[in-house]
């Protein structure tokens, strides 16, 4: 099976000479369609910047990265941009709703921008399933966080695109909110066939994933199957360290 996202002996080096830092050194891996995977990883592993690589916010210094059997660098920052419209969904720590528009408003953003209608029938279904039906009118400031990610989880599916990634979900998040967005990505790809990637320092939110990749220093130190429980990923991560 291709896979949807492939990083092919990725670098990505900061500054110049003595005072260099290589966030990436060397990282090649593939993510399959229809799975759910976590990288996970100390601050300064390379996790945002591979996250960040894979979905073409940034360029790498040397190596690759195949996104539904394109390879970015040979696109230019126009295609590159409609690329990343059409084909990847993005939930971030800090919701980024625009805070004018209601809550319906903000999912079918990504369709509005480009010039496609709303599938109504997969619209329903999604707003079913982030159970967001009585709040469509309501805007940011009038929701909860939690609301206010699932509102962000919904709008990342509404195109369904190739691979949605997560920045730290839940990092904003109480514990009731943080299991009802898990639940919602553990849902997009169970009952969606979605392929989700995130990035976390989490091990509840781990948990959820069907694989579990831990950098260090800017490589994969680990690549495995996911462990049943938090304490199972606490105990991995002490492994690894």
């Amino acid at each position: 099976m291709t896979p949807v996202v492939s990083a092919i002996d990725l670098h990505r080096r900061y500054g110049e000479g003595a005072a260099a830092v290589d966030a990436l050194a060397g990282v090649t891996l593939e993510f399959p369609a229809g799975r759910f995977a976590a990288i996970m990883g100390a601050s300064g592993s390379g996790k945002s910047t591979l996250m960040h690589l894979l979905a073409g916010l940034d360029t790498p210094t040397a190596g690759r990265v195949i996104l539904d059997d394109v390879d970015l660098s040979t696109l230019d920052d126009k295609e590159l941009t409609r690329l990343r419209r059409d084909k990847v969904g993005f939930i971030f720590q800090s919701f980024n709703l625009l805070p004018v528009l209601t809550a319906e408003e903000n999912i079918v953003l990504p369709l509005s921008i480009a010039g496609r209608e709303p599938d109504r029938a997969f619209l329903q279904r999604l707003v079913d399933t982030v159970g967001l039906g009585d709040r469509l009118t309501h805007r940011p400031a009038e929701l909860s966080g939690g609301q206010q990610q699932r509102v962000a989880v919904a709008r990342a599916l509404v195109s369904q695109p190739a691979v949605v990634f997560a920045d730290e979900p839940t990092g904003n998040l109480d514990s009731k909110a943080s299991t009802e967005v898990l639940d919602l990505l553990r849902a997009a790809v169970d009952d969606f066939g979605q392929t989700v990637v995130m990035v976390t320092h989490d091990p509840v939110a781990a948990s959820y994933a069907d694989r579990i990749i831990v950098l260090a220093d800017g490589r994969v130190i680990h690549d495995g199957e996911a462990v049943a429980s938090p304490e199972d990923v606490l105990d991995l991560m002490k492994d690894v360290a």
